[in-house]
């Protein structure tokens, strides 16, 4: 077993502050139920940080990321920079320079529907029963981190894609490992029929493919695995693909559940791991305490997988799976119980640390104790 100790918070912009102090909530649950020692260091990313340092990453951050067990985000995002798109600094900046900091090359984004949300979801119902799939996107490579440019009079411009095979093979392996404890099955997503770097993909996954006999390979262009998702995503089960067709892949993905505040996020590298939500920071809920904060406390359900802590994840996803189940959840959901942020940050610890069996749906509505 891995131990864990130093986690360093990174809560972000909007509704990052509000998500991660509910994370925290449900970790100090497990620290106290099973005696762990998991600490938290805070500190500042995105546009919190230009405004305390000027820079989206600070190097202090950067220097605690990079001496603690594990990551955890909130969320980057500041509608102040979305018409300054020439600006030299971005609260974005922090989290794709971070990823290359810190080396996270692979991108796992569970995407599980639920019945009792099914009809939240824009795709009918019959066809979202059963989804239980996961991304793997390759996070360093590819065209968000080849050489940009464009002619002075603004006449052309060039983003270059460019891939290595190590790339590919390291990322290609943790898809076929999960796989192996799956449904043993891999979609290899790309455009192998146009693009250069796909056509290596391909060679190099197929390649790998050999290691694990058991495990059954096919591959999609990316324009039909779009449709696919939409008309018959219960096929799929590890889908493997490069760095922009998985970001576009995944965020289509996210809408199956019928929200992406359900959605948690791992990004692995060979020395360090990033755990966040898929969802942005949500400025218009800053400070209101009606942010959903399920898929960041699922992320952190992630980390304690990552680190083998196999019974404390599973408490937090069976008290997560508790209240969907029971519709008692944050408004957007449209639930039989209406919580807000905090609230169901209190039931979710509840279920984890005095392991409750009953609800008082009334005075879990008005905020008082929900232990029967």
């Amino acid at each position: 077993m891995k131990t864990l100790n130093k986690i360093a918070v990174l809560p972000g912009d909007g509704i990052g502050p509000e998500v991660m102090a509910q994370t925290i909530k449900i970790l100090e649950a497990i620290n106290d139920k099973y005696q762990h020692k998991l600490e938290f260091i805070k500190a500042d990313i995105g546009s919190i940080a230009i405004k305390n340092t000027g820079k989206p990453l600070p190097q202090q951050t950067l220097d605690i990321c990079k001496s603690s067990d594990a990551v955890l985000l909130g969320a980057i995002g500041d509608p102040a920079y979305d018409q300054k798109l020439d600006s030299n600094v971005r609260p974005e900046q922090g989290l794709l320079a971070l990823r290359k900091e810190l080396g996270l090359f692979s991108n796992i984004r569970p995407v599980k529907s639920h019945e009792s949300l099914a009809h939240l979801s824009p795709l009918k119902e019959d066809r979202i029963n059963n989804v239980d799939l996961v991304i793997f996107r390759e996070l360093t490579g590819g065209i968000y981190f080849g050489e940009k440019g464009k002619d002075n009079d603004n006449s052309k411009a060039f983003d270059q894609c460019i891939y290595h095979r190590h790339e590919i093979e390291r990322v290609a392996r943790q898809a076929f490992q999960m796989a192996g404890s799956r449904k043993q099955k891999i979609t290899l997503v790309d455009k192998a029929n146009v693009l250069e770097t796909s056509r290596l993909w391909r060679s190099v996954v197929n390649e790998i493919s050999k290691e694990f006999p058991n495990i059954t390979l096919d591959y999609l262009y990316i324009d039909n695995a779009t449709m696919q998702m939409i008309m018959n995503p219960a096929q799929f089960d590890v889908i493997l693909t490069s760095n922009m067709f998985g970001d576009i892949l995944s965020d289509e993905a996210s809408v199956i559940v019928g929200s992406i505040g359900l959605l948690p996020s791992a990004s692995i590298g060979e020395n360090h791991c990033l755990f966040e939500p898929v969802h942005g920071s949500y400025p218009e809920a800053a400070g209101m305490d009606k942010a959903n904060p399920i898929a960041t406390i699922l992320s952190a359900a992630m980390m304690l997988e990552h680190f083998d802590l196999t019974q404390e994840a599973n408490d937090i996803y069976g008290a997560v799976n508790r209240c969907i189940t029971e519709s008692i959840l944050t408004e957007e959901l449209k639930p039989r119980v209406y919580t807000s942020c905090s609230e169901l940050g209190d039931i979710i610890y509840s279920l984890i640390y005095d392991n409750m069996i009953d609800f008082d749906t009334k005075k879990i509505h008005t905020s008082k104790s929900v232990i029967i």
